[in-house]
């Protein structure tokens, strides 16, 4: 695990660095070259010490060692000077080695601040160098920090994924290994120290804790393993064997120089990364290898990729250029690991078809293992997969095996937080035991709970080679007592479109309702509607859903119905199910259940990017259907259960505490008695035992949410943020300003963030009766008067030191906090009927569907 003293002064390097060189991957740049370049002078004095000479800067290039530059004589000026005369110089320099001259090609000093060298020097100077793995992780955690290449389709690849993927690969000291598009070289490091752990008396496979199993870091800073395992069951030949047979490739010198620094400093002191494009250049085309591991990018230039003509795919797409090239390299019994972009497991596309095909028929695709959308965070949303190949055991089986990953043992937020799920160690267990099986010839069974085993020629039926499970999984059949009917018996299917917005004649002066997905909510309520022309609705894409249809979202935002109070225009994310013989199935009855049907879409809905289901595919979703009578003793009882809900919902929204004013009690300024506070803002990357209250930890009633909590380390500069109980909590901007609560203590320091203010009031008001007057109208008319800004209402400082406060005596306070605190336990009450009668109808429709 990353030292926290290494970690801060790494982080403090790039902070000194963001002003002059705002770019992360230039921040890394500037310190991987200052860090090799003290490191010589390191190695160097460490020689001297021992008797030695010194073997990096002697002779001419003596003037330029480390800690010249530091000389007290030099002023501001000369530092710069010496500083970037020594790196553009250094690979010229006869005394350095091959790597480090690699290193520094084209290096130079993009700015000219004498404090910010001066500063950023000595961050620097307080690294020493040891060859051991703490600094080896302390570069990789500068890697991590580096934003993604967006424009190439490159992220970085989390480390408890690639030591995922590695350990079941489970590459060996005498096979060869390689990254065709290695950027950092994180799976090729990770597999050299699966070897060396592999090869060490100190390592026990029995007690070792995988790396993706336990985690207490965010994703973002894990680093590889810290047991110091060195191989040492590796003879000599194995070791020069070794670092032979791991190999790299990488289109960007940039990144070919990051990745040599990265295995260097991770043991690898001969490290064979090439600056090569895999996609276009012939010259490493006959090599192959027993092992492939990759993250290749995946977005194609403007145009596309222009390959040469070896391929036995025809692309312009690197993404299936790249699954093609691993294909295609592997010895006869070689194995891979690649991540890749949903696009690769089911479009439609001919190369997209022809790949999936050569990968299931030609005895190369072993197993498909699904990831959870958000993985790449803080970088890419992006859904993907790993595909598994194995030349060997996919000869041995007629059969593709399938497995999704839920949850990686992280939240899928910006920083990636740990969390308890973590379905990475059973899913490797299944993958070895698979393996195993296959090995030994014997009969592998999987609960459908674990994963799917399908047959290639299911896989082969409609000539598509989909690689997405979820398609392969048998229906679960209803157990309703009813009668089942598919969706296209019993309904037309009307699906819409939108109306050019170029065509005036679509929009102006409209008078007929034309609606899309946002103007559907979670309740399944039409909350508004946009007015076309009967123009549009003749001459456009858009169709009409007629009053009483059932509107499902099946593009997009998929997962909610509507019931169509009116008739209503609708676009193309949306498909109207039609009933087409009211004496068969109720319309009403048919909304009711589209809970249902909705669950299915959003299972099944496919896409990149934009996901969906087809209309044939809903045409064939089956459902229940009760006799007409049974459908409106159905409807009915429903309806008086959505009646109490309605009732309590209306308690819910509408209550406010009402303080009736006497004319007798003293009013006040809020700024005369408390003096505002704002709070903290936060830059640590790290994170401590603070909870770190933010203004989206406040729900719309003032109460504190305890969803992703962020925590962050205490230091001298946050202490005087710690909250106190019954300090009061006010949002000053966006949708929730104004919004207040009372903090009550929770176990642990609280801080809160700059975007709020604190009230601490210290006579004439309880804190309590404040947060009660902050729910009435009165505070509430004064407020909306007080705010400003537009999009983004603001509530600052200024502003809520106008508001004015009623002050009855401290007993009549008790009285009305004593007063609201019995009228809010009724409302609460309200909170739980709604509760209790919402789950009475989900209970109803599952028993009509027999769950």
């Amino acid at each position: 695990m990353l030292d926290s003293t290494t970690k801060r002064r790494i982080d403090s390097a790039r902070d000194i660095l963001v002003g002059k060189v705002p770019d992360p991957k230039s921040q890394v740049e500037q310190i991987t070259i200052a860090l090799i370049y003290k490191f010589m002078d390191d190695m160097d004095n460490e020689s001297e010490e021992l008797g030695g000479e010194r073997t990096f800067f002697k002779g001419d290039f003596e003037k330029y060692a480390w800690h010249k530059i530091f000389d007290p004589q030099n002023g501001g000026f000369d530092m710069i000077s010496l500083y970037a005369e020594a790196i553009d110089k250094m690979d010229i320099n006869p005394n350095v080695p091959q790597l480090f001259r690699d290193i520094f090609k084209n290096a130079y000093l993009p700015y000219r601040d004498p404090e910010t060298l001066r500063s950023f020097l000595k961050e620097i100077n307080k690294f020493e160098y040891e060859h051991s793995e703490r600094l080896g992780d302390a570069f990789e955690y500068l890697l991590s920090v580096m934003s993604s290449q967006g424009d190439a389709g490159q992220f970085r690849t989390p480390r408890h994924i690639i030591d995922f993927m590695v350990d079941v690969i489970d590459p060996q000291k005498n096979e060869s290994i390689m990254d065709p598009a290695c950027g950092t070289a994180g799976f090729l490091i990770s597999s050299y120290k699966h070897i060396l752990k592999n090869n060490s008396s100190n390592f026990n496979p029995e007690t070792e804790e995988k790396l993706y199993a336990n985690q207490h870091a965010s994703a973002t800073e894990t680093v590889v393993n810290g047991k110091q395992y060195r191989g040492d069951k590796l003879t000599p030949d194995d070791k020069v064997r070794l670092a032979r047979n791991i190999i790299g490739y990488d289109i960007s010198p940039d990144m070919v120089r990051l990745s040599l620094v990265n295995m260097y400093l991770h043991g690898i002191t001969e490290p064979y990364i090439s600056e090569y494009d895999t996609l276009t250049s012939e010259d490493k085309w006959n090599e192959y290898v027993d092992v492939i591991l990759a993250n290749p990018p995946f977005m194609s230039p403007k145009g596309g990729i222009k390959p040469h003509s070896k391929f036995s795919i025809q692309s312009k797409r690197s993404e299936v250029l790249f699954v093609d090239y691993m294909a295609d390299h592997l010895t006869p019994n070689g194995r891979t690991m690649v991540i890749v972009p949903e696009g690769v497991i089911f479009q439609a596309g001919t190369a997209y078809k022809s790949l999936r095909k050569k990968l299931v028929e030609e005895n190369y695709l072993i197993g498909v293992i699904s990831l959870p959308s958000g993985i790449f965070n803080p970088y890419s949303g992006v859904k993907t997969s790993i595909l598994w190949f194995d030349r060997s055991l996919a000869k041995k089986t007629d059969k593709i095996l399938f497995l999704k990953v839920e949850n990686d043992g992280f939240d899928l937020g910006a920083q990636r937080r740990p969390i308890k799920l973590n379905d990475l160690p059973g899913i490797a267990q299944i993958i070895k035991s698979y393996k195993q099986a296959l090995i030994e010839d014997k009969e592998f069974i999987l609960e459908e709970k674990e994963g799917l085993l399908v047959e290639k020629a299911k896989i082969a039926e409609d000539g598509e080679y989909n690689l997405n499970g979820g398609r392969y999984r048998s229906k679960a059949k209803i157990q309703s007592s009813f009668k089942i009917v598919e969706i296209g018996e019993i309904c037309s299917l009307i699906s819409g479109g939108t109306p050019s917005k170029k065509e005036s004649k679509f929009w102006e002066n409209g008078d007929f309702p034309w609606i899309s997905s946002k103007f559907i909510d979670d309740k399944g309520n039409i909350t508004g509607f946009d007015l076309i022309t009967r123009c549009a609705i003749d001459e456009s894409s858009t169709k009409v859903a007629p009053k009483g249809s059932t509107v499902v979202i099946t593009r997009v935002s998929v997962g909610k119905t509507a019931f169509a109070q009116f008739d209503c225009a609708i676009n193309q994310d949306l498909t109207a199910l039609v009933v087409k013989d009211k004496n068969v199935i109720h319309e009403e009855y048919l909304y009711l259940v589209s809970s249902k049907i909705a669950s299915i879409v959003e299972a099944n809905a496919e896409g990149i990017g934009v996901k969906g289901v087809t209309r044939k595919f809903l045409e064939k979703i089956q459902i229940p259907l009760p006799p007409l009578n049974i459908q409106e003793e159905i409807i009915e009882e429903i309806q008086s259960y959505q009646k109490i809900i309605d009732g309590a919902r209306q308690i819910v929204d509408n209550y406010k505490p009402t303080i009736n004013i006497d004319p007798e009690w003293e009013m006040v300024k809020l700024g005369d008695i408390c003096k505002p506070e704002y709070g903290y803002t936060d830059t640590a990357k790290d994170s401590g035992d603070a909870r770190f209250i933010r203004i989206t930890d406040i729900s719309s009633t003032g109460e504190l949410i305890e969803v992703n909590p962020k925590f962050i380390s205490l230091s001298a500069d946050s202490e005087k943020y710690v909250l106190y109980k019954n300090d009061v909590l006010v949002a000053r901007t966006g949708a929730t300003f104004g919004k207040s609560m009372i903090f009550q203590e929770c176990g642990t320091p609280s801080v809160f963030a700059s975007f709020l203010i604190r009230l601490r009031f210290e006579k004439l008001i309880n804190p309590k009766y404040y947060w009660v007057f902050a729910q009435s109208q009165y505070y509430w008319d004064q407020a909306n008067r007080l705010v400003t800004g537009g999009g983004q209402p603001q509530f600052n400082g200024n502003a809520i030191k106008q508001i004015i406060i009623p002050v009855p005596p401290a007993e009549i306070q008790e009285k009305i906090i004593s007063q609201v605190v019995e009228e809010l336990a009724l409302v609460n009450q309200n909170k739980r009927l709604i509760e209790i009668f919402e789950q009475k109808i989900t209970d109803k429709i599952n028993s009509v569907w027999g769950n």
